[in-house]
């Protein structure tokens, strides 16, 4: 305050008959009034600062004034279990309004109120201030009141500096802070009291005011690298006087005196090797900073920024002359520089942008592929070539390869590329945009700022049908040839134009059209449902198809929205009356002519969706409830919504029999609502009600702390707990959110894991945190996401210390183990701030006395090396190893024991080794003894093999007939990926679109997009994936799922992909040849992600391969193995059968059956012919259902045929009587403890008997007016569908015999399981010798060698079916020769067993064993046994080890022990012609990457996929951040920066 407000203030005093005391003499105390008038002021200022952060009564503050400063302690009020925060306010009064200014906040004391009694120094440069603490600080002093006095607490004086400027580091920082004490001493260059800075009576030597700091500017202010020692002149201002002199510094580059003249001073540039070095991928320019330094102190005191910049950058007119420098374009030396007199001639130079050599924008330049064609660019400026020039040429990149094409200059506005054909390489794709550059005299290219492209295209590629030729761009001039039914040019078409199909033509409409897809394929009655129909020539124009689709007789309307022109028509159902149940897809081209109609081979069906239960029933009025809702069909239909009541309830996803929605807020407040689901038009109603309760509360939280780490214990007490699914305690700090989960106890009571504190703990503090925000998470629940009663609190992590400097620690037995460090115990309220540690020696835990600093360990009972773990809380650390020794020596009765025990080893080895030499001779006849045997047993059943395979070779031929690339049931390519990438999972969020709350989607999608270009960044995601593989929480399975992500992610970019992938082979053969493991255990395990990543690559690329030529031998096979196995018995309950490959599968026991033919009416239409199938007796009726379904439904998918379970076998005797056939019934025998499961011998079927396949009926017994059967009979027939057993359950891998839970019965079908200990004697009857088992292993091998052998030549050959072989195989096994060649790896055997494990091993056995992944069929348990067998096969024939078999070997090796030499030597021959095939370049590569993830970019959700992999950054945070902070390449690009930013985004979602 001034000296005016002093005299004011005095007069005060006066007045009212006060003494003046000086602050420094004494402690203030509660009787002294003081300074009324300017405590008047500063509360009203106080009042209106202080609520904005902590709330505090006026009456708690006390005012100190001197030299115009308040300094005001803020005591809050009373905080429960947690103590106080004091602060101080800085506040002066002397603003330019007289106001009061509150300029800086310090806090004073951790714990404890401040007391009124404060004091100032004599010096006034320091606060005394007295306050209630138990923490003694620097610079304190304590003392207790004497007893009987009214506060007999510990008071601790601090003495608090009245001014911190030395926290200031520049001029305005200094003066724009609002501390009256604080100035800039301009020469030392820092922020000072006035009294500390040298001369600061001198003219702008002290700066008090902002607008006095030192301004500095420079003439020019940038220059080009090329000129050197320029002469430059600087303008300072608010400077003092410089006599002393200055020096010019350009950062660390020079330093040059400079030559002062008033305020201005004189520099030169540096000299030529001391200017900068541009980097091109930099930039023309860098920018550095120039310093004035005073020669007096030594110091910069003033500074600005210089620029020099590179003209010689810029290859183009254009970006030489758009360049915010002196840069000038050479037109005929093609250059870019400074000095424009350089040019060789004055017309040559060019400025302006509009004076540069271009080519202008050009419409698309289309040429067709092997057509002479000249090309015309229009241009401006174009240079004349000059005495000793060359000319002018058009350069095309096609796929990688340059194509050079003389051109023809006509005048400055023209060239001309000269007649030229040209061609690109597959026919993947139907045009490709091809870069276009125009070149003269070499390699001067014309600037082609329109980007203008030449597209090459081919009718044919790609457009197969008619409707696809049609429909191409009019502009390319394709037709269809009808005579040779494929798209060309016209001029290519042999045949007269009559026979010409082409747009806007006369001809112009496709005939035949193809209906291939359909979905959905079932719906409800009522309509309104889009069907989308995917096919071929399905009309060029909606109005076409407008009025002429049919879905099963019923009306179904086209959508223009959704119409593809000859490829999709989407149309909505009209109403269908009850007595339409399926029917096929109808679709008319103009006109119902045959030649212009096509009917759908899969039938749409009606159903009735039905509701049956809803989970939970009740949830919180705020809403936020994931309801599940169960019923049937109800994944009918394509649009489906759930009300409750009045209100929607959030759709999330269905399946056949579930629904799930989220719940909203209830607009009705608490109480029951009805729950009613729309399908389409279809209204479902079931007598379903949702209560709405009250919001749950929470009323108490203990303990009321944590560490920052978190994941200590809480309980928390509320009310209507137990309503919330997923409950989640939350923190935020500093804008970042973190959540942990809770578990429901009660109604009233959960148990929580604390949330760490969102900040790093890199840089952690050494003091107690509380959360900005504090709270839960219960559904939407907006009242408890921030508590404003808690007092939460958090304390620094405990740290500990290492054992020893070498990390190993020497110990006695029963000696105890101390562990060091600080922060163990919290200082939590009450001194109850304990918490559980764990410490384990090795894998034993120890006993524990903590202290603040030590952790006393009773190490356990051990000897040896072991390593030291703590845990607590969210930590985990290791603070060394304990090497426990014993120092007893050993006695002379332990060392002759010892010596006795070891010659009695020596001896028991010397017997071991005579025994095993004998076994060994021993072993060598019984391997040439079982040799003949086997050659014995393949003769006796040669004649056996080849009836065998002539039957099955029938059968086979009936079922292969059709296999002409659409008879086989492909999967399509999504179906397929997700198989093999995320085995067993059906509904993968990949695949679904982001499901996130609406208000957060913005910000989540950001942070996606964001997170995005992380991935794409490869710096990045190799920092990622080998920071993921470093973590010991990161699972096989995390690393198989990372690693399809990844793929799922980068499927549009595949180029990137295999470019990461490499890497990370490259850094997995390092690492696996560093480790000294075995060269050929490399990809042997898929134990990284570079190794599941390598598979999912193969699976993308190979898809193209497998429909178009491995995948017949494939089908096939598998056709041949269930057709053999269905030929003999097939025990139901164990899976085992006569004919097998596989030992473990094989019934060794005589069945005696025989073979029947049944007559089975078509479930769809009775009225059709019979279809005749083959059964057997022995069969169980659930296998006969499958069989009879396989018979009629041979062409379908398996995913569209009816299920087994949901038909009845019906049994036709006659006209009138009508059986139904079931596993179980009445008339099941049982035996003992045994039930047989009913076969036909059962029922007595006879052969050529008529069966039908019927919906399941609601009674057994159906017949209408059947007089042949009694009411007895009736009621005997009424219950007989009782087994509810699926197929598949019945022909898992494990038998199934548990016994009945009511009865106690155990089940059999054909063999009683022999491990139960209650078998009669000869139940399973006269077991069979070895011989003759072995002999149907033969005969089942031998009978599907041919199919074997196909599957393996197709995969073991170059050029197999008229297929060339993929490039990504010879790609991927070039790279693995490249890796070996690097690491000197010369081995053969080491190269065939790396490319074995890299293809054979990560894709084909998989494939093999799982031939689901690729076909929609159904496998059963001894199928997948045989094929088994055939992929191990498979793999020994890849293996260059040499395979001794014995008489213990298992049989499926014995069985092809004669054909895997051969197999091998295809496999050698494979190998060999791969190497010898010329190398693909990364061009080639990079087209063909390119053009597969053209084809398939919207397979999966990008967004989708990005979320589930931000799940494992969410989880290793601090890791991935902390390893890009250390990789160079990651700092300059600050990704860790970028993903704090993406974290931030998705922090509530993390």
């Amino acid at each position: 305050m001034g000296d005016r407000s002093r005299k004011e203030e005095e007069k005060d005093r006066r007045m009212k008959g006060q003494t003046h005391r000086h602050p420094g003499e004494t402690l203030f105390s509660d009787s002294v009034p003081l300074l009324s008038f300017v405590l008047y002021q500063c509360r009203l200022v106080l009042s209106r600062n202080v609520t904005r952060s902590i709330p505090c009564a006026a009456a708690n503050r006390l005012a100190l004034c001197v030299n115009d400063v308040f300094v005001a302690p803020l005591l809050p009020s009373r905080l429960e279990s947690v103590g106080y925060l004091s602060l101080i306010l800085k506040i002066r009064v002397d603003g330019p309004t007289y106001g009061a200014l509150q300029y800086e906040t310090i806090q004073v004391v951790d714990n404890g109120p401040i007391l009124r009694d404060m004091a100032f120094s004599s010096d006034q440069h320091f606060l005394y201030v007295m306050s209630e603490s138990q923490d003694n600080q620097e610079h304190t002093l304590s003392y207790k009141f004497p007893a009987g006095e009214r506060s007999r607490k510990t008071r601790t004086l601090t003495r608090v500096p009245v001014e911190a400027c030395e926290q200031y580091s520049s001029c305005k920082e200094c003066l724009g802070s609002g501390d009256p004490h604080c100035g800039w001493c301009v020469l030392h260059s820092m922020c000072t009291r006035k009294e500390k800075c040298e001369r600061s009576s001198e003219p702008r030597r002290f700066a008090s005011d902002i607008k006095q700091c030192v301004r500095l500017s420079v003439h020019p202010n940038n220059i080009s690298v090329s000129q050197y020692s320029v002469m430059l002149v600087l303008e300072a201002h608010n400077v003092p006087e410089l006599s002393a002199g200055v020096n010019c510094t350009f950062e660390d580059l020079a330093e040059m005196d400079g030559l002062v003249e008033g305020n201005r001073i004189t520099c030169s540039s540096p000299a030529e090797k001391e200017v900068p070095r541009i980097v091109v991928d930099q930039g023309d320019h860098q920018i550095v900073q120039l310093y004035l330094k005073s020669k007096e102190t030594g110091l910069a005191f003033a500074n600005t920024s210089f620029v020099f910049y590179n003209c010689s950058v810029h290859k183009s007119c254009l970006s030489c002359v758009g360049s915010p420098y002196q840069c000038h374009w050479c037109k005929y030396r093609h250059t870019c520089t400074h000095d424009p007199s350089s040019c060789s001639f004055q017309e040559g130079r060019v400025k302006q942008p509009e004076e540069c050599p271009q080519l202008l924008p050009a419409d698309r330049i289309l040429v067709p592929v092997n057509v002479v064609k000249p090309i015309t660019l229009r241009a401006k400026n174009l240079p004349q070539p000059q005495s000793g020039q060359r000319g002018y040429e058009c350069v095309l990149t096609i796929q990688g390869v340059e194509q050079r094409v003389p051109a023809l200059r006509f005048n400055s506005s023209s060239v001309q590329c000269q007649n030229t054909s040209y061609s690109y390489d597959g026919m993947e794709m139907s045009s490709l945009p091809v870069d276009l550059m125009v070149i003269w005299n070499g390699d001067f290219s014309i600037d082609n700022p329109a980007q203008n492209k030449v597209h090459l295209y081919k009718c044919d590629a790609r457009r197969e049908s008619c409707g696809l030729c049609l429909k191409a761009d009019p502009l390319f001039g394709c037709v269809w040839c009808k005579g040779e039914n494929r798209c060309s040019l016209k001029q290519h078409c042999p045949h007269p134009q009559s026979m010409w199909l082409e747009h806007n033509g006369i001809n112009s409409k496709c005939t035949h059209p193809k209906i291939t897809k359909i979905t959905p394929l079932r719906g409800p009655r009522e309509g309104g449902t889009l069907v989308t129909i995917r096919g071929e020539n399905l009309g060029l124009e909606f109005s076409e198809i407008k009025d002429h689709v049919k879905v099963a007789d019923v009306e179904c309307t086209p959508v223009p929205e959704g119409y593809i022109p000859a490829e999709q028509i989407v149309c909505e159902m009209g109403k269908a009356e009850r007595s339409q149940f399926a029917g096929n897809v109808q679709v008319c081209v103009g006109e119902c002519r045959p030649e212009f109609m096509a009917k759908s081979s899969k039938y749409y069906y009606f159903v009735i969706p039905r509701l049956l239960s809803l989970k939970p029933n009740r949830g919180p009025v705020s809403g936020g409830t994931i309801v599940n809702i169960t019923g049937s069909n109800l994944d009918a239909g394509s649009n489906v919504s759930i009300m409750f009541k009045d209100q929607k309830c959030t759709y999330q996803r269905r399946g056949g029999q579930w629904i799930t929605c989220r719940s909203h807020a209830s607009m009705q407040g608490y109480g029951n609502v009805s729950v009613s689901v729309f399908v389409d038009k279809a209204h479902i109603h079931k007598d379903l009600k949702f209560e709405y309760v009250e919001d749950p509360t929470i009323t108490k939280l203990e303990p009321e702390w944590s560490i920052f780490s978190g994941n200590t214990p809480l309980t928390v007490t509320g009310t209507n707990l137990d309503i919330i699914q997923t409950p989640l305690i939350r923190a935020k700090y500093k804008n970042l959110e973190t959540v942990n989960i809770c578990q429901v106890l009660s109604p009233t009571t959960m148990q929580c894991m604390a949330p760490e504190l969102p900040y790093s703990l890199s840089r952690q503090k050494e003091v107690p945190e509380r959360p900005d925000e504090f709270g839960f998470i219960l559904d939407n629940v907006q009242s408890v996401l921030s508590l404003n009663n808690t007092n939460f609190i958090y304390y620094p992590n405990p740290v500990f210390e290492p054992l020893s400097v070498s990390g190993v620690q020497e110990l006695k037995p029963g000696s105890p183990i101390i562990l060091k460090g600080r922060n163990f115990l919290p200082p939590a309220p009450g001194g109850n701030g304990k918490l559980n540690y764990t410490v384990l020696i090795g894998d034993k835990p120890c006993t524990l006395t903590v202290s603040d600093t030590q952790l006393l360990c009773e190490s356990p009972n051990l000897t040896g090396r072991h390593k030291v773990l703590a845990r607590v809380g969210g930590i985990e650390f290791s603070p060394g190893v304990v090497h426990i020794t014993s120092d007893s020596p050993l006695s002379s009765t332990a060392v002759i024991s010892i010596a006795g025990a070891g010659g009695l080893l020596i001896f028991f080895i010397v017997i071991v080794l005579i025994a095993y030499k004998r076994k060994s001779r021993e072993s060598d006849l019984t391997l040439k003894r079982l040799q003949m045997q086997m050659d014995n047993l393949e003769s006796r059943v040669a004649l056996e093999c080849k009836e065998a395979f002539a039957e099955l070779q029938t059968d086979i031929h009936e079922l292969t007939s059709d296999l002409d690339g659409a008879g086989i049931p492909f999967l399509d390519y999504r179906t397929y990926t997700m198989r093999v990438l995320f085995p067993g999972i059906e509904e993968h969020p990949v695949l679904r679109d982001l499901e996130v709350p609406g208000y957060r989607q913005e910000q989540v999608e950001k942070g996606l997009k964001l997170f995005g270009q992380l991935i794409n960044n490869k710096v990045f995601l190799l920092s990622f994936i080998r920071t993921l593989e470093s973590q010991r929480g990161f699972s096989m399975r995390d690393r198989g799922n990372v690693a399809s992500l990844i793929m799922t992610v980068l499927q549009s970019k595949l180029e990137y992909a295999t470019d990461v992938l490499k890497h990370l082979l490259s850094d997995l053969i390092d690492k696996n040849l560093e480790s000294k493991n075995h060269p050929k255990l490399l990809l042997r395990r898929t134990e990284s992600v570079a190794e599941k990543m390598l598979t999912n690559w193969f699976t993308f690329l190979l898809y193209k391969f497998l429909k178009e030529c491995a995948g017949e031998p494939l089908f096939s096979l598998f056709c041949a193995i269930k057709q053999q196995m269905e030929k003999g018995p097939i025990d139901s309950i164990t899976g085992e059968a006569r004919y097998s490959l596989s030992e473990d599968k094989l019934i060794r026991q005589q069945i005696d059956y025989k073979t029947l033919v049944v007559n089975c009416m078509h479930p769809d239409n009775e009225k059709s012919p019979e279809v005749q199938v083959k059964v057997l007796n022995c069969d169980t009726i659930s296998q006969v259902k499958e069989k009879i379904l396989d018979a009629i439904y041979k062409n379908v998918p398996y995913s569209h045929r009816p299920k087994a379970s949901d038909m009845d076998l019906e049994w036709r005797q006659g006209r009138v009587v009508r059986v139904i056939l079931q596993d179980e019934d009445v008339t099941t025998k049982i035996e003992g403890d045994w039930k047989r499961l009913n076969m036909l011998s059962h029922y007595q079927v006879p052969d050529n008997a008529v069966v039908a396949l019927v919906p399941k009926q609601v009674t057994a017994y159906n017949s209408v007016n059947n007089s042949t059967v009694s009411r007895t009979s009736a009621s005997k027939y009424e219950n007989m569908i009782k087994y509810t057993g699926s197929p598949d359950s019945l022909r898992s891998r494990t038998p199934m015999i548990t016994p009945d839970l009511e009865s106690g019965v155990k089940v059999w079908h054909l063999v009683k399981n022999h491990e139960h200990g209650d078998q009669k004697e000869g139940d399973r009857g006269s077991k069979m010798v070895s011989e003759i088992y072995l002999t149907r292993l033969l005969a089942t091998k031998g009978t599907l060698q041919k199919f074997v052998d196909d599957l393996f030549e197709t995969i073991f050959s170059t050029a197999h079916r008229g297929s060339a072989l993929p490039l990504a195989i010879k790609y991927m096994f070039d790279f693995l020769d490249e890796q070996a060649d690097k690491h000197n790896i010369h081995d053969p055997h080491v190269r065939h067993t790396w490319k074995s494990n890299c293809l054979p091993l990560r894709f084909w056995v998989n494939v093999i064993k799982n031939p689901q992944f690729v076909f929609d069929i159904h496998k059963s348990s001894i199928t997948d046994a045989c094929l088994s067998v055939v992929a191990q096969t498979f793999m020994d024939s890849c293996s260059t080890s040499e395979h001794r078999l014995g008489k213990d070997s298992p049989s499926n090796k014995l069985l092809y022990a004669k054909d895997i030499p051969s197999y091998k030597s295809w496999v050698e021959r494979y190998y060999s012609d791969i190497s010898k095939m010329p190398a693909i370049s990364d061009q080639d590569m990079n087209a063909y990457l390119a053009e597969q993830s053209r084809m398939h970019m919207s397979e999966f959700n990008t967004m989708s996929s990005l979320s589930e992999i931000y799940s494992y950054v969410g989880k290793y945070t601090e890791e991935i951040v902390s390893a890009l902070e250390q990789d160079d390449g990651a700092r300059k690009q600050r990704l860790a920066h970028k993903l704090e930013q993406v974290v931030a985004f998705m922090s509530l979602e993390s």
